[in-house]
């Protein structure tokens, strides 16, 4: 596929008005929150910016400070629409969103491709939300970046751990796991499963997330074998549900907000929190 791949859920998870979309995330950014250490990867999750938006936004603060140190985001997620063989690369130059296109990096994507559960689905990325969600947030808190957009289908976390490492780079480079927590139970319920969720994800430790836990536990558990390998560090910045945000106590869908760093401040700070 050449040229834009258009935005697919403008109006619905978020504005497509150029000015209320950016006045929307504009208040989302400036709520306090964490900003240490420059992150290499972010959890963050995918629904409708009336729910789950000032929990991404929690993960996106963690930016400002460094809005030109990244130059390439590796967004992540799973495929809610389309069945996919492996891993799905879009095939698009760029991802058009209400506040301009964002070029996809052609020398990622041919990287990645040279993996075998890797290939290109232009299908797979059509009506995809939860990669085109995070572009706004980008779109905010970077300067110039390219992206490389992948949807997981029948890979294992192993297969993404070995792609994330793979296109890993350098500073310049940025992860972000696209995934939503637990689904459609009762607020109680969520909450329990929600914080045995993040506890894996503090202690490292992908063998407890699955379905139940977290909707892009493909991708959540690859970044957790990479960051275990790697020694990173891991900060929880949010955890709610869309309850708390005026939803359904009887049908939740929880949202939490992760960052990964390598400095040495970080996992001292993140010890210290306990």
């Amino acid at each position: 596929m050449e040229g834009f791949r258009p935005p697919a859920v403008a109006g619905s998870f978020y504005p497509a008005v150029a000015d209320t979309l950016r006045s929307q995330l504009t208040e989302y950014l400036a709520l306090p929150g964490w900003r240490s250490c420059a992150p290499r990867a972010l959890v963050v999750p995918h629904a409708g910016y009336a729910y789950s938006g000032p929990v991404a936004a929690s993960g996106y603060r963690t930016l400002g400070r460094y809005r030109n140190r990244y130059s390439r985001v590796i967004v992540i997620g799973p495929a809610h629409r389309v069945p996919v063989r492996g891993i799905a690369v879009s095939g698009a130059d760029a991802f058009r969103t209400p506040l301009g296109d964002v070029p996809v990096d052609a020398r990622l994507r041919e990287l990645a491709t040279m993996l075998p559960n890797v290939n290109v689905s232009d299908l797979a990325h059509e009506a995809e939300h939860c990669i085109e969600v995070q572009l706004p947030f980008l779109q905010m808190c970077l300067e110039e970046f390219t992206i490389l957009p992948l949807l997981t289908g029948s890979a294992s976390a192993e297969d993404v751990a070995e792609l994330l490492s793979e296109l890993w780079g350098g500073p310049e480079t940025l992860i972000i796991v696209s995934t939503d927590l637990s689904h459609n139970h009762t607020l109680g319920t969520a909450r329990v499963f929600d914080a045995e969720t993040a506890r894996a994800i503090l202690a490292l430790n992908p063998r407890v997330i699955g379905d139940r836990g977290a909707c892009g536990a493909v991708a959540l558990n690859g970044l957790l074998l990479l960051a275990a390998e790697r020694g990173m560090s891991v900060r929880k910045l949010d955890l709610r549900t869309s309850a708390d945000m005026g939803g359904d106590e009887r049908r939740v869908v929880g949202y939490g907000a992760f960052a990964f760093c390598l400095s040495v401040r970080c996992a001292e700070e993140a010890r210290a929190d306990g």
